[in-house]
């Protein structure tokens, strides 16, 4: 971040040929016979996940291959609410540069659904979404969905994607949901944005800037050279994007999924901007969040839920200050007026500290951990810095990789961490 996974029923045919001992074969050759229907006409389990699999298949071909009348017929007709929402998606997403696009049904029966009115036969399915975006994830993007499907005329068709919001069942939400996606390429980024291209283009840039400076310490870790930028219209917009309060990302202005040990996979991150923060800031600040942010993409396969955000956020900040020619006093302002009124904390930042409401104190969160990044990098080296990184993601605790890589202890390197607080914000 930047501050500013059925119980299956057997039918009589099943029981029936078991308890003559026929082959499995023909099992399946009977219960394919009465059209995969139980007494009353009923689908069976294994025919309504086969049919749910079809109408899925179809529905992610579809949109793969941008075939708007195969998407639609996809939709049950008598679902019109939610067929004028998937008209306007299957619009909203036409841009998007697609390499792939499927679905894996995880389970049936995944919420509360109530009988049909006209006693159509429905299904409330789990199902995960997986995408890659072409020339820029190296791994694809999974999301969980939860879709109803009816069954007419023996065919399956998806008939809402909201019904089991009350019971908590609420799918994740991508950028085309939200609107129109407008797609502008830089040398080495890509912007989805709701906005205009002339308003994205300045991310693109600012990205493709800081792409050559992260690369030059941290490689070509997590794709550092390809970063993905996600850009809704409002706050709630972002916190929708990124599953999360609004309230949490109000003084954020972009974050990274997946950061902290997240479940994004190397190679398909997103930096997604709250562009009521994001609009507030001077280029100098703008500039250092994108680089702040491609730091979290380069080093996201050295980051994992063993690594204090002291140090990811600290690193990520060292990255983005590294050639600003500022003073620490000009860059960490908070910590530097509690150092001058004798309040120098006593530990390196707490991973709560993070995710706090007060700004203050999230302010002097990210300057604490920049500033004990930078007296590793300062002090020891910018390789240290990289190595003691990549140690911590490997297992054991802080301590013992600050005495294996810097030959030191954590209360010493806190100690010393405090005396540079006080050179440093005098």
């Amino acid at each position: 971040m930047a501050v500013a996974p059925l119980r299956r029923t057997p039918t009589a045919s099943r029981v029936r040929a078991a308890a003559l001992g026929l082959s499995l074969a023909l099992l399946a050759a009977l219960v394919a016979g009465c059209g995969g229907t139980a007494s009353g006409g009923r689908p069976t389990a294994d025919a309504t996940d086969a049919g749910i699999r079809q109408a899925l298949d179809r529905r992610a071909s579809a949109v793969l291959h941008h075939d708007r009348a195969a998407f639609l017929a996809g939709i049950d007709p008598r679902a019109t609410r939610f067929l004028d929402r998937q008209k306007a998606m299957f619009t909203d997403i036409a841009d998007v540069p697609l390499a792939d696009w499927s679905y894996r049904l995880v389970r049936t029966g995944a919420f509360g659904l109530p009988p049909a009115a006209d006693g159509t036969v429905r299904a409330a399915a789990e199902v995960q979404l997986r995408y890659r975006l072409s020339g820029f994830d190296a791994a694809p993007v999974a999301a969980t969905d939860y879709l109803t499907l009816s069954r007419r005329g023996g065919s399956w068709y998806v008939a809402g994607d909201d019904d089991g919001a009350a019971s908590g069942h609420r799918g994740a939400v991508q950028l085309w949901d939200q609107g129109r996606v407008t797609v502008v390429r830089g040398t080495d980024s890509l912007v989805l944005g709701l906005g205009d291209a002339a308003g994205l283009r300045g991310y693109a840039e600012d990205v493709d800037r800081a792409v050559p400076e992260v690369r030059r310490t941290w490689g070509g870790a997590g794709r550092s050279g390809k970063v993905v930028v996600e850009v809704p219209r409002t706050l709630d917009q972002m916190a929708a994007l990124a599953a999360a309060d609004p309230a949490d990302y109000r003084n954020i202005a972009a974050v990274t999924t997946g950061e902290g040990g997240g479940s994004a996979r190397v190679g398909s991150d997103r930096v997604i901007i709250n562009p009521e923060a994001f609009s507030g800031l001077s280029a100098f600040g703008r500039q250092t969040v994108l680089t702040h942010e491609t730091t979290h993409v380069a080093t996201r396969a050295w980051t994992t839920a063993r690594t204090p955000l002291w140090l990811s956020e600290g690193a990520a900040d060292w990255t983005a200050y590294r050639t600003a020619g500022r003073t620490a006093r000009e860059l960490a302002p908070e910590l530097a007026a509690a150092v001058a009124a004798g309040r120098v904390p006593a530990a390196l930042p707490a991973d709560a500290d993070f995710h706090s409401a007060d700004a203050d104190t999230l302010s002097r969160a990210y300057e604490g951990g920049w500033l004990a990044c930078r007296l590793i990098a300062d002090q020891w080296s910018p390789d240290a810095l990289v190595a003691f990184y990549r140690a911590v993601a490997s297992g054991g605790t802080v301590d013992s990789h600050l005495r294996t890589t810097l030959g030191t202890t954590l209360p010493a390197f806190t100690a010393r961490w405090r005396a540079y607080l006080h050179q440093e914000l005098p």
